[in-house]
């Protein structure tokens, strides 16, 4: 059995944050689609009597698992089966403005009760993901609060790592309501659609290596995971593979994160990969972990304490001076349920201006109580700074920003055209809690 997992490969820190993919939108070729989507509304069975009405892609939740070869331009046609225009974006391709799946950034919609076509060349490789994209507004059946939202492994052109079994782990949030203090609150929780026990458990062997691509697609919550008698292996993160790769006790996920670890299966028995919070267990994120020949309840053991860092997977070198800062500070006015950047809610926050082919240092500065999933589209940054502590080699599209901290992150502006930063936190987006990027002429 061959067990091999090596570094990226060797590409310069500004080619990998340059890394850019060709699209274009195209609605009257009648040339085959490679990938084939319609959304409409099912009734999503999470748990025996616990069925939930959402909007799905190909009438299942979470959406079929796509993958594509990177650097070879694929054909994705979408039919809208609802009575409202819809949006999906590419969470972390590098593809033009018109294709991303953004409407601030001008990506036309599939229109009610139509079709369209995205053209686009998939890039980097790696565990990407799509969803519905916009505003929910008050309606909690939209956007990330549904049923649209799947998993997209970009595989690479070369690729030496070696694994028995590749398992996707999507944790979703169910029946979103709005709380007594105007919050957004759920009930229900799920992996791969499902309620703890109610679906098929992941069966393993003895002795077996297992690839977990584990994606956060909930649209308010972090979630914290955690296997009994089992520790992660992380190799990537947000599909990017890490410098340093790390064995650790618990996986932390923002909304729209992504983590790819490595299990070793030496514990044979029964288990519960689930939640650390028992209430959110309790109330369906998790699901059984079975090894062959093994029988009975599955098991759950709380982890020692264990604080998730992103700069144990990169390196401790000072990254080197951008050519240009962007402070952007985010805060909450008292009494106020908007979120502002720099002092504004979207669409009046400031543009961030950038210039083609520069390294800009951006400043996240959390002058707030609450944690923040940001995520800049088309484009990939890497972690320079996280607090006081120095970092390198850690690339992601989102990024956490504990409160009351700073992250700094360096991003090179190689994907010309309008780009959309925001929480991915749907509340908090909804709030005003976005800002374009844009390019000067």
């Amino acid at each position: 059995m061959i067990r091999q997992f090596t570094d990226i490969s060797p590409m310069t820190r500004r080619q990998l944050l340059g890394w850019v993919g060709c699209g274009l939108t195209s609605l009257g070729s009648a040339e085959d689609a490679d990938i084939k989507l319609r959304i409409s509304e099912i009734n999503l069975e999470l748990a025996p009597r616990r069925v939930v009405k959402t909007l799905a892609y190909n009438g299942q939740v979470p959406g079929p698992l796509l993958r594509a070869a990177e650097g070879r331009p694929i054909i994705v046609d979408v039919w809208n089966e609802t009575k409202e225009h819809e949006l999906v974006h590419w969470h972390g391709f590098h593809i033009p403005s018109d294709v991303d799946g953004s409407h601030e950034e001008g990506t036309p919609p599939v229109p009610a009760q139509g079709q369209r076509r995205y053209v686009f060349t998939p890039g980097p490789s790696g565990t990407r993901w799509y969803h519905s994209h916009g505003s929910a507004g008050r309606n909690l059946r939209k956007t990330t609060y549904s049923g649209q939202f799947g998993m997209f492994v970009v595989e690479p052109r070369n690729d030496p790592a070696r694994y028995d079994l590749e398992v996707p782990i999507q944790l979703h949030e169910w029946d979103p309501h709005f709380s007594e203090d105007g919050d957004v609150d759920v009930r229900l929780f799920s992996v791969n659609g499902k309620m703890l026990g109610a679906g098929e458990p992941i069966r393993v062997r003895r002795s077996q290596s297992v690839l977990f691509r584990m994606l956060n697609a909930s649209a308010i919550l972090h979630h914290r995971l955690a296997l009994p008698g089992h520790a992660f292996n992380v190799i990537a993160l947000d599909g990017n593979a890490v410098p340093e790769s790390r064995t650790v006790p618990v996986v932390d996920l923002g909304p729209g994160e992504r983590v790819d670890a490595i299990v070793e299966m030496n514990q044979p028995g029964v288990w519960v990969l689930g939640e650390l919070r028992d209430r959110q267990r309790d109330a369906g994120m998790g699901i059984v972990v079975e090894y062959a020949g093994e029988q009975g309840l599955p098991r759950w053991v709380a982890p020692a304490p264990f604080e998730w860092d992103y700069s144990i997977f990169g390196g401790s070198q000072t990254a080197p001076e951008p050519e240009g800062r962007i402070p952007l500070v985010f805060r909450q006015p008292t009494g106020s349920h908007h979120w502002t950047i720099n002092g504004k809610s979207f669409p009046h926050t400031p543009p961030l201006m950038v210039s083609a082919g520069r390294c800009y240092r951006l400043i996240f500065d959390n002058q707030s109580a609450e944690a923040h999933p940001v995520h800049l589209h088309r484009h990939t940054f890497e972690i320079t700074r996280i607090a006081h502590k120095p970092t390198s080699g850690v690339f992601k599209d989102v990024v956490v920003v504990p409160a009351w901290q700073q992250v700094e992150v360096d991003v090179v502006t190689a994907n010309p055209g309008p780009t959309l930063f925001h929480c991915h936190q749907q509340f908090h987006m909804d709030s005003g809690f976005m800002a374009m990027m844009q390019y000067s002429l």
